[in-house]
């Protein structure tokens, strides 16, 4: 691969990187590109913008290179002379990604989101800037963290985070009949679940679910990508109170538990319910494999879309295809817009614990009719309570240690090694610097603990 290189003239950058990428990971995504960037501009014009997040302390060693480089740089900001790029990751509809780390800090690797707003069309320009506008406002540890915006000339690149772990259509390909384990598909349709409450608490409907969009991190877990086919809409919170039956553990099944006995049935528990419930489009848009039914009539769709395609991952999770993929594309819409319910194929002759409840959580998504969708009134909050996620800790799932899946390799920790002494001093002082941004804090969405030594 052709090693990018960067040139510094007195008034002009220019960034020259090009690089052959060939992936064959299914018919749903696009095939062999060759690629090439160019970037020519006044770099001493551009403007960045720093999106600190508080779930991401100022002792997180991306922010600290970040804040490092920042307090360097003569203006203040972070531009594109402090990035170099290494390899080409991928391209999307809107633009293409690169895998780049900061100059003079080796561990401190990104996911470079380039975008030529001079290629795009006015509505796919209006795409561009919704899912700059969303990952600004993302603060959630499933979800991508925005580090930078830098916009120079007719350029618009976003610095967000790198996935080594690639995503999960690939890791199902890797795997016998292309399906996960129960307790794998559990964890990481778990972790999609709160990804997805996040952003509808948000008012935010996602409309693009699908095992290509979940990227998997270094240390094992998920991060949902790709937010340009989303549309925004109000959202009133409410909190209720409802009676709680309090369980004691049964037999274990990998992460989770199944089969849990009563302990105590008189308690009661604080429900928060944030449901986009009046969300509409007649936007159609999406992977037609996990297009719900009222997307395909065209006659309007709201936040139940993505629940539906929620039902759809998780089917795909546990037996390696979509339940209503047909010989063609228009074969598997017609499935969808018909009558019949959800079928399921036959995977194994001994079946896992659990799968029972699996099946019975699918179908309740899988309603074609959205009124009566499991999630379409009060969202995750009814999809938690499904036996099939019995015995999750959801506060602290963050600290679950991942399972084991074929095909993948979880790294705990990974240290940022700096190629200078006086990082680590200017580490310290960069923090202190920034301390006073500690006292914001999640709990009135969740509690998150560090897991980098503590894991269950």
């Amino acid at each position: 691969m052709e090693e990018p290189t960067l040139v510094f003239p007195d008034t002009d950058l220019d960034l020259s990187f090009t690089s052959t990428a060939t992936t064959t990971t299914s018919a749903r995504t696009s095939l062999t590109r060759t690629s090439s960037l160019t970037l020519s501009f006044n770099d001493r014009l551009s403007e960045s913008t720093l999106n600190r997040r508080p779930h991401r302390s100022s002792s997180d060693p991306l922010w600290s290179a970040i804040q490092a480089a920042t307090t360097l740089s003569s203006d203040g900001r972070l531009h594109l002379r402090h990035l170099k790029l290494l390899r080409h990751l991928g391209s999307g509809n809107l633009g293409r990604v690169f895998l780049c780390r900061l100059r003079d800090c080796d561990g401190a690797t990104f996911a470079l989101k380039v975008i030529d707003k001079d290629l795009l069309s006015p509505k796919k320009l209006s795409h561009a800037e919704t899912e700059a506008e969303i990952l600004h406002a993302l603060d959630h540890p499933f979800l991508p963290t925005l580090y930078a915006r830098i916009d120079a000339s007719h350029y618009t690149c976003l610095l967000i985070d790198y996935c080594p772990g690639g995503d999960l259509h690939s890791l199902l390909r890797k795997q016998p009949l292309h399906r996960l384990p129960l307790a794998a598909a559990s964890f990481f349709a778990a972790e999609v679940l709160l990804a997805l409450e996040y952003l509808h608490a948000l008012g935010i409907v996602y409309r693009d679910l699908k095992p290509e969009n979940v990227l998997l991190r270094q240390d094992g877990h998920v991060m949902l990508s790709d937010f340009d086919l989303c549309f925004k809409s109000h959202v009133e919170p409410s909190l209720s109170l409802r009676a709680h039956t309090r369980n004691k553990p049964g037999p274990t099944n990998g992460c989770f538990c199944y089969n849990r006995k009563t302990e105590r049935p008189n308690a009661f528990l604080a429900e928060f319910v944030a449901e986009p419930v009046t969300a509409f489009s007649r936007s159609c848009v999406g992977t037609h494999e996990y297009l719900a039914p009222e997307l395909v009539s065209g006659n309007g769709h709201g936040n139940g879309v993505d629940w539906w395609a929620f039902g759809v991952f998780i089917y795909e999770l546990l037996y390696g295809t979509t339940p209503f993929k047909g010989c063609s594309k228009e074969g598997t819409l017609r499935n969808i817009a018909s009558c019949e319910g959800v079928r399921f194929r036959h995977v194994a002759e001994r079946e896992e614990p659990g799968m029972g409840e699996a099946r019975d959580l699918i179908e309740k998504l899988l309603v074609k009719d959205p009124r009566r969708r499991l999630g379409c009134v009060k969202g995750a909050t009814d999809v938690k309570r499904h036996a099939f996620f019995d015995g999750i800790n959801w506060p602290l799932i963050r600290t679950y240690r991942p399972p084991e899946v074929k095909g993948f390799v979880v790294k705990s920790h990974v240290s940022v090694k700096k190629r200078r002494c006086w990082w680590k001093s200017l580490r310290y002082a960069v923090r202190s610097k920034y301390n006073r941004f500690s006292h914001y804090s999640n709990n009135n969405y969740y509690h998150y603990v560090d897991h980098s030594h503590k894991v269950r």
